[in-house]
């Protein structure tokens, strides 16, 4: 059985009034790739921004390597080797590809180059277009650079929010290949997906998240071949 990396138990994330998490559980064994798929306003962002430390939850426990890191700054959190790609990218466009990527590596102090080689070898467009602003790029070299950006920080864990929004299918396949290879080479992802039939597809682990709650766990086959999770999320796929 493969050592735990992230342990979430019973998390709990409000916005005002509103319960967005409500007492969600799970694990993300180390080198796995895990998914939470749902539809919008399910919880599955909030789940993640509350692992990264954007926004603070109101129960419940966030352990990493078996240290609570529940209510940590953003930060701390990435010195300890959690990342997130966010939805929508969020690149700097006046900056060059290059300077995205040094911007990933804020927190370092070392040389950056066999890093920055590394993301170049993944995406060999990001480095054809080194010099060029983030702002010029297609969506998906935006995509391509906010998972390199994010890869620059040596994340144990790198979660996705939604890494296929927008894009054209012939690219999404490219995308989700890259996390794949990442995931080979000893990164842990944690990906939430509107895509559910490519999620599960990548996957090992799948948990469908509805109205704040997990609702169905299982390996991304089972939950790829359940009628319930064909009936609300496969059926355009």
């Amino acid at each position: 059985m493969s050592e735990t990396i992230l342990k979430i138990n019973d998390l709990r994330v409000k916005y005002g009034g509103i319960e967005a998490v409500k007492g969600v559980s799970f694990e993300v064994p180390k080198g796995e790739i895990v998914t939470l798929v749902g539809a919008n306003g399910a919880g599955k962002s909030s789940t993640l921004r509350a692992i990264a430390g954007l926004v603070k939850p109101q129960g419940g426990k966030i352990e990493f390597l078996g240290e609570d890191i529940t209510g940590k700054d953003p930060t701390s959190i990435v010195k300890r080797g959690i990342t997130l790609v966010p939805e929508g990218r969020r690149i700097f466009s006046d900056l060059t590809v290059l300077e995205n990527l040094r911007v990933g590596a804020y927190l370092r102090k070392d040389d950056l180059t066999d890093d920055i080689n590394w993301v170049y070898d993944l995406f060999p467009r990001l480095k054809e277009r080194s010099w060029q602003a983030g702002g010029t790029l297609s969506g998906g070299e935006q995509q391509m650079l906010a998972v390199g950006r994010a890869l620059m920080s040596r994340p144990k864990v790198m979660m996705m929010d939604e890494p296929s929004l927008g894009l054209a299918p012939l690219i999404v396949r490219g995308i989700f290949d890259i996390i794949k290879e990442i995931n080979k080479q000893g990164v842990t992802i944690l990906l939430i997906e509107q895509n559910a039939n490519m999620a599960l597809k990548t996957a090992g682990i799948g948990h469908v998240m509805e109205t704040g709650c997990i609702t169905l766990s299982g390996s991304g086959e089972e939950l790829l071949s359940n009628e319930a999770v064909k009936e609300a999320y496969l059926g355009k796929h």
